[in-house]
């Protein structure tokens, strides 16, 4: 990797010119990069939505769900299934792997419903979802009713305010909510129908008939060829009731046709008072930012549209939050550079040297810029977050090779030669070192779930910013040194330091090393040792040293290193020796490292103690998945008794919403009552009937404190209420309990929920166990309606147009499809009457109890399944952020809790989630110990060596265990991924050590000799590089801008504590192992030669 410098060196206006280039350009991919909080995730969740209206739970689960729930385990890559059947709706969630094409598996899903269609009943529509972040809605705004209809303001918004919504670039979708659409009614007139001999039925058969569309093949007209088209859509009212029924009757005679407004299903409250919510959604390649500015932009002229009396507020809004995370990590990696830069310059003590260094840092990222802007990414909490995590580590190559530079530029007039020299000196070493980083981070991309999704952009990112500062470090800062750095070494030849035979040399060093302790200046910090005389000491060093000039000369040596060093390497060797008698921090350390090496035992035992010990700070750390990720908003759901009507349950919102109002820091609360889920609602895991409530709080208000505000002030509030949480940043633990039979899977559940709530740290429990309601079960009698020329499914399709509106088509009304239903005319309203309704028969009209059963029996609200076997969830919320410690405890009750026969439990959500992707992560880890190694033996060609090097990850792991104590923040997958970034960046202090130590060794110098010399020498780059990424974390680990640090802060915290321990004990545990292991090799070296010396002697 030195040519490229030499390279560089010899086309410098080249370099200057190509730098020029990429820092334009890395400005250009900047301002193109869209602004996202997270990267775009394709959620592996495939929602199968049906709606079979009138139909109970338990009938929409054995004929809707469970066909589809069977017929989907078919589909490759599935997990699970899910269902969720209440009334008239079933809902199926498909769970698959991370990683798969959903638009193929969303074309398999439906393929696999299509299967099952002809055995759904005929009156049910089926509708598949699937979703990915950017499919949630970036912004929801409100627009108060005031006085006006709400029908017609509806109608007002979607022609004069979605349009212009939908014009702005970037929109993919506006839609509404808190109105209801129109249908036409067509209720027929008994007695007419009577009188003309016609039934209900013979209605029905005559509208669906009309205004259907079919193809008819083609005609040839002259050169042309034209489609045949059949049919014509019906537009209006007239046309309906101009259809022909029979004979000279249309359907004006036999019945009324009316356009009349749905049956209300939900009601939208902002602030306690009656809105339209209106959701935007954006296309994926649009910045939310932008997009969001631009809708704002047009309230005013929307207000304008509307006029008075309909407010606008800002329900919800992703842009806040993905702005103020964004400038935080901006801010953070600013106050880090700044305090990277002051690092470098109080170690340098030179202004022209810091500024070199420095630049490559914006270089680099710049650099890096273009390569996240190809990679398609975007610029998010974690791409800002591995870009500010590396300023500390793309200065790194830069420190060395500006350190080793100066240190040339000392003793070496030429600066060509010495910038060229000094760079050859290092580039194995760096380029080693920054593979080795680079390397860590490739078992990433093999990590499947969430954390693999989240953090794969982290890690490219990381690695083509390291890359980047590789390129610089070779390129660019030796140009800039050669313009302004200038030589300080000697201007005359005879101010040059004398050459020394590399044999003279050794021998010096050992009589200097023989001198004693006193005479040298150092005092060993473990106690003298064993007392030797001096001249015991000086007789063995000059044995020796003579035994090694006697072998040289004999011609008979077979190790290189008894080779005389150069001229060159010589002054090198005196000048390093003088420098280190200036440098009071080189002095103190060899002095230390000196005491060190001559107890290597109390050393390494020492430090197997240290690490030991901080394996047991694990106990007093929690575990939690992702953490809080600090938005402002919070979202609750209230479960009120069942059976209530809307306008109830609208009365109880109202009063829940004022309570929550009342907390201090709440901005606006708004609330949607709804008995029906579809689209992203059934991807979140919503159904049924439900209240819930959107919190938005302001940007400064502490959220744990106003959750818990909230939590009080609704306590004495009708119904449970429960915070909802979902996405990345959920605590929830979710305990799955499943049985066939639905009178053991109550206990079962009743049973986990007992055991859990005598658990400590427990700050919500809930279960999903419907409780049953009364139904009015019909029960046909096959015999008796046999007898009357009757079949079960025409007494129940009678029954339920007598009882029921049933949709008959659809027709083209003002632009917008609208459905049209037929309606009975007096349908019953008590059981009575139900009982007593009029069923036409073969033998004449008889009531419905003479041909059925009618009777109250009861049943469950909704029905859940998992798999197809019924199952129920006890979702637990820990009080806090040990996640670890609260499944623990929840685990260890249930395995010994008595559950009923026929159950089984399992833990689930966030629990699951967290346990996977940590144990991933964890082989992650040491699968990248593996690649580092790898890489290692490339570098230095031994199997040994690089074992010694790696003795730097465990004390790696001490100092993070240690921080991550000290912070209180619990071990969690961004902490994992901490760690696994610090196995690249320890070991390459250790390359750096090691390999000046092999360089002197190869000069001639003994194992003991070269410990010393290339540990004082690299101790001062070591401390520079550490404390530049160190202090520039500092910022981040302190979350001093309090946004945008939900995976940032635990990351810098653990790298922190990591570098902190690592470089210390590095500094000193490294030689000591390596002298040892080294030490012993070398002297069976000289033992093989002194052997072979004396035999050669014994020939001759």
């Amino acid at each position: 990797m030195h040519l490229l410098a030499k390279a560089s060196l010899k086309n410098r206006a080249l370099i200057a010119l190509a730098t020029i280039c990429a820092l334009f350009f890395g400005v250009v991919a900047m301002q193109s990069l869209r602004t996202e909080l997270a990267p775009d995730i394709e959620l592996p969740q495939i929602a199968v939505i049906t709606q079979y209206e009138g139909a109970s739970p338990e009938v929409v689960a054995s004929d809707v769900t469970d066909p589809i729930e069977r017929a989907l385990q078919a589909v490759p890559d599935l997990k699970e299934t899910t269902g969720t059947s209440s009334q008239g709706s079933s809902i199926v969630m498909a769970e698959f792997e991370y990683g798969i094409d959903v638009a193929t598996t969303e074309q398999k899903v439906q393929q696999a419903v299509g299967r099952v269609d002809a055995a759904l009943p005929d009156t049910v529509t089926t509708d598949v979802v699937s979703g990915s972040i950017s499919d949630f809605p970036i912004i929801q705004i409100a627009i108060g009713i005031g006085d006006e209809d709400p029908a017609a303001l509806a109608d007002r918004i979607e022609l004069d305010v979605l349009p212009r919504l939908d014009r702005i670039e970037g929109v993919r979708d506006t839609s509404l909510s808190g109105v209801e659409g129109q249908r036409v009614s067509i209720t027929p007139d008994a007695d007419d129908l009577a009188q003309a001999g016609l039934t209900a039925a013979d209605l029905s058969e005559v509208i669906s008939a009309a205004g259907q569309l079919s193809p008819a093949g083609t005609v040839d007209d002259e050169d042309s060829t034209l489609s045949v088209q059949l049919g014509e859509q019906l537009e209006s009212v007239a046309d309906i009731e101009a259809l022909p029924v029979s004979g000279d009757l249309t359907v004006a005679d036999v019945a009324a046709v009316e356009v009349e407004q749905d049956p209300a299903t939900s009601v939208a409250l902002v602030n306690g008072e009656p809105a339209v919510v209106l959701a935007v959604t954006k296309t994926q390649s649009a910045n939310t930012v932008e997009v969001s500015d631009q809708v704002r932009a047009l309230f005013p002229d929307l207000e304008a549209v509307l006029g008075e009396g309909h407010d606008i507020t800002v329900v919800f809004d992703q842009a806040p939050f993905i702005s103020h995370s964004v400038e935080a990590l901006a801010t953070e990696g600013l106050f880090g550079l700044g305090m990277a830069v002051l690092v470098i310059l109080v170690f340098l003590l030179s202004v022209r040297s810091t500024i070199v260094t420095a630049i490559s840092i914006p270089t680099s990222l710049l650099v890096t810029m273009i390569g996240v802007w190809a990679s398609g990414y975007t610029l998010n909490v974690l791409t800002l977050g591995a870009l500010t995590m590396a300023i500390g580590r793309v200065v790194d190559d830069s420190i060395v090779v500006v350190e080793n530079i100066k240190r040339h530029l000392s003793f070496e007039r030429d600066r060509m030669r010495a910038i060229s020299n000094a760079v050859k000196e290092v580039a194995g070493a760096i380029t080693a070192s920054t593979v080795t980083t680079i390397i860590v981070f490739l078992p990433v991309a093999f990590v499947g779930d969430i954390a693999g999704e989240l953090f794969r952009p982290f890690a490219i990112t990381t690695s083509i910013a390291l890359a980047a500062s590789l390129l610089v470090a070779l390129t660019i800062v030796p140009v800039l040194s050669y313009w302004m750095l200038r030589s300080t070494a000697p201007a005359h030849p005879s101010d040059a330091v004398e050459e020394a035979p590399a044999a003279e040399t050794v021998a010096q060093s050992a009589k200097t090393d023989a001198r004693p302790r006193r005479q040298r200046g150092v005092r060993s910090v473990f106690g003298p040792g064993r007392r030797r005389s001096q001249q015991q000491k000086a007789e063995r060093r000059a044995v020796e040293a003579g035994r090694a000039v006697g072998v040289a000369a004999a011609g008979i040596a077979t190790d290189r290193r008894a080779v005389g060093a150069s001229a060159s390497a010589a002054r090198t060797d005196r000048l390093d020796a003088d420098d280190s008698k200036r440098d009071w921090m080189r002095r103190g350390y060899g002095g230390v490292l000196k005491a060190t090496l001559r107890h290597p035992a109390i050393t390494l035992t020492s430090a197997a103690v240290i690490f030991v010990g901080s394996l047991g700070l694990t106990q007093l750390m929690g575990l939690s998945f992702l953490g809080s990720s600090g938005e402002n908003s919070v979202s609750l759901s209230q479960e009120t008794e069942l059976g209530l009507s809307l306008e109830a349950q609208t009365d109880i919102a109202l009063a829940t919403s004022e309570a929550i109002q009342g907390v201090d820091g709440v901005e606006t609360v708004q609330v949607t009552v709804s008995s029906s889920a579809g689209g992203m609602q059934a991807m979140m895991g919503g159904g049924g009937s439900s209240i819930t409530y959107s919190v938005s709080a302001d940007e400064d208000a502490d959220m744990e404190q106003v959750t818990q505000q909230i939590r009080d002030a609704t306590a004495d509030e009708p119904g449970e209420i429960s915070l909802m949480q979902g996405g990345f940043a959920s605590t929830e633990i979710a305990v799955d309990v499943q049985s066939s039979d639905p009178e053991v899977l109550e206990e079962a559940v009743g049973a986990v929920a007992a055991e859990i709530e005598a658990l400590d740290g427990i700050a919500q429990i809930e279960t999903n166990l419907s409780e049953q309601q009364p139904l009015v079960e019909v029960a046909v009698d096959r015999q008796e309606a046999a007898s009357r020329g009757l079949t079960e499914g025409q007494v129940v399709n009678m029954v339920a147009g007598l009882t029921q509106p049933q949709p008959v088509g659809s027709i083209q009304l003002d632009g917008a499809q609208v459905t049209m239903y037929l309606s009975p005319e007096d349908p019953p309203a008590t059981l009575t009457e139900l009982r007593e309704l009029d069923i036409m028969t073969a033998t004449g009209p008889a009531q419905l109890d003479d041909i059925a059963s009618v009777e109250i029996v009861q049943s469950p609200s909704e029905v859940s399944t998992v798999n197809s076997t019924r199952s129920a969830t006890v979702s637990v919320t820990p009080d806090g952020d040990d996640i670890g410690a609260v499944t623990t405890a929840v685990t260890d009750a249930l395995d010994a809790a008595d559950l009923p026969a026929g159950s089984e439990w399992s833990i689930g959500g966030v629990s699951q989630q967290m346990t996977d992707s940590l144990t991933q992560l964890g082989l992650a880890a040491l699968i990248a110990i593996l690649l580092v190694y790898i890489v290692m033996v490339a570098t230095f060609n031994s199997l040994l060596q690089p074992l010694l090097l790696l003795i730097s990850v465990p004390f790696a792991a001490t100092g993070a265990l240690i921080m991550q104590v000290l912070s209180g923040i619990p071990l969690g997958v961004a902490s994992m991924v901490g760690l696994l970034m610090l196995v690249g960046i320890v070991v390459t202090n250790a390359i750096v050590l090691v390999d000046l130590v092999n360089q002197y060794r190869a000069k001639g110098q003994s194992v003991r000799e070269a410990v010393l010399s290339g540990s004082e020498r690299r101790m001062r780059p070591i401390l520079m590089t550490a404390a530049a990424t160190i202090f520039a974390l500092v910022p981040m680990a302190l979350g001093i801008t309090g946004q945008g640090g939900f995976i940032s802060q635990p990351l810098a915290i653990v790298v922190i504590g990591g570098l902190l321990s690592s470089t210390l004990l590095t500094l000193i545990v490294l030689p000591v192992l390596y002298a040892v292991v080294e030490g012993a090799r070398e002297r069976r070296a000289q033992r093989r030669t002194e052997h072979k010396a004396q035999a050669a002697l014994q020939a001759a």
